[in-house]
């Protein structure tokens, strides 16, 4: 389901007329009037429900003899809440182009000729900058404290704080005075 029919379909259900008729075709397929004496509505009332309803995607309707069934569209309801929000973005290139960008900026700040000019008092930038301190290690090998701290005196004179902030954010991990950069680490 994309973005623009998710949002089609919840602005539809923001109705309580539009949730009855719903419920009531959950139960059996139905015509116009059939639903209009159930919820005591009148018939052109039932008729604009369910063409908001049919253009959300919700319900179905094909004509059985001279009325129009109209049905529930059971695979739009079998999503769960968390397909729809985890489905691709349509503006996900945007998006990365944002945080990249973002990103650029932040690094552009606190780094001048690849040294820290200061940590960062937001997480998130902290965070950031973190990420690109920690590309100076190596996957897949050890490094003893002071190979840390030699490695880490290149980027800003207080390599304890950006060790224990490194370890703290599980860019580093640390085992018996043993550094390794953790598997997740950019």
């Amino acid at each position: 389901m994309t973005e623009d029919e998710a949002l089609r379909l919840f602005k539809c259900l923001a109705d309580r007329s539009r949730l009855q008729i719903l419920k009531s075709l959950a139960r059996e397929d139905m015509y116009v009037e059939q639903l209009a004496g159930r919820l005591d509505l009148t018939p052109p009332t039932v008729s604009f429900h369910l063409k908001k309803l049919l253009e959300s995607g919700a319900v179905r309707c094909e004509k059985s003899q001279y009325y129009m069934m109209y049905s529930l569209q059971r695979e739009v309801f079998d999503l769960s809440m968390l397909d729809i929000l985890t489905a691709q973005s349509e503006d996900a290139e945007q998006q990365a182009a944002r945080d990249a960008a973002y990103r650029q900026k932040v690094l552009d700040a606190f780094f001048e000729y690849g040294k820290l000019k200061s940590i960062p008092v937001q997480r998130k930038k902290e965070r950031i900058i973190l990420e690109e301190v920690v590309k100076a290690f190596e996957p897949d090998r050890d490094y003893a404290e002071r190979e840390v701290n030699l490695l880490l005196a290149d980027y800003y004179d207080d390599f304890c704080t950006l060790r224990r902030d490194l370890v703290a954010e599980k860019l580093l991990t640390r085992d018996h005075g043993v550094y390794r950069r953790a598997l997740r680490a950019e």
